[in-house]
């Protein structure tokens, strides 16, 4: 029975470490810190918007409106960052706003409607995509400023910007989820939202707050994705949404809510990230990944599933 409750609690880290093991014995340049500083930056985007999906689903929730945001944030990023006429903070704040007020917007139509978050956020999944179209035309917005371009490809003592802002993100979104009473209440409501009510927790702004924060980190992972490609498009961030649900679901975090950590998350993004780099690396067919990531998020639901029954 040990040996179970331990299978089902580090289950993704030991499917994390055989699939590196594997990966590196079919591919001797797996291993290479070369490959490993391309992968954690290529997943760095996702892993942003994982980390905000992951607070919005342990209260029970869902956000499909991300890849639209991160769409939005970029375009209007990239219009404040055009030939270095503002300077870069503004194109960061700018974004960031945009990214704040969708995920506030998400919040209070969840809270206050009472209509299902799935159908909220791919309301505003929808208007998100739309208002990217509208404010560039339907074009891409280049000519960034360099400043602007180095958050993307930058490097800090030898480090990717990309990868310094994934490991900061990390490190707060897991202090603010286990070491906060933010964090607690966050648990609670996931848990019983009726017994949440009852023992005085403000559910309502507790839900509006992991709402803005999932909109906050899209609108950063748009200003990161716009720096990398060095051009605001507006029809990015397509698909970006269940990227980041199944990094949050093959982490650990239970679709029913209530249950779910950074870590796991984390791991569930690199263990994406893993397998797409090693699929590239043994010259396999992206029409044969996304079968394979498919059954992959299925057998992490099912998992899940096999979870909750075994608690009740």
């Amino acid at each position: 029975m040990q040996f179970i409750k331990n299978l089902k609690e580090y289950g993704i880290f030991l499917s994390f470490i055989v699939t590196c093991v594997v990966l590196s014995i079919a591919t001797p340049q797996f291993l290479s810190v070369a490959n490993w500083t391309i992968i954690v930056t290529q997943v760095s985007i996702n892993a942003l918007l994982a980390f905000g999906v992951t607070f919005v689903i342990i209260t029970g929730g869902i956000d499909l409106s991300v890849g639209s945001i991160v769409a939005v944030t970029g375009v209007v990023a990239a219009s404040l960052a055009q030939n270095g006429d503002y300077p870069v903070s503004l194109a960061i704040t700018g974004g960031l706003i945009v990214g704040l007020a969708f995920g506030l917007l998400n919040g209070f139509l969840v809270t206050q409607s009472k209509i299902a978050p799935f159908i909220v956020t791919l309301g505003t999944m929808t208007i998100g995509r739309g208002l990217a179209l509208i404010l560039s035309n339907g074009r891409p917005v280049s000519n960034l400023s360099k400043s602007f371009n180095f958050i993307g490809n930058g490097k800090v003592l030898g480090f990717p910007v990309p990868i310094i802002i994934l490991i900061f993100v990390f490190i707060v979104s897991s202090i603010a989820l286990k070491k906060t009473v933010f964090g607690r209440y966050v648990y609670a409501i996931g848990g019983n939202e009726q017994a949440a009510w009852a023992s005085g927790i403000n559910v309502t702004k507790i839900k509006l707050a992991t709402y803005a924060i999932c909109g906050a980190l899209s609108g950063l992972a748009g200003i990161l994705l716009t720096a990398r490609i060095s051009t605001g498009q507006p029809n990015s961030g397509m698909g970006f949404e269940l990227d980041a649900i199944a990094a949050v679901v093959i982490g650990g975090t239970s679709t029913t809510g209530g249950r779910g950590t950074m870590i796991g998350t984390l791991i569930g993004v690199l263990l994406i990230g893993v397998i797409n780099n090693g699929l590239d690396l043994m010259n396999v067919t992206s029409y044969y990944q996304q079968v394979i990531m498919g059954a992959i998020i299925i057998g992490a639901v099912l998992l899940d599933s096999w979870n909750q029954k075994s608690r009740n």
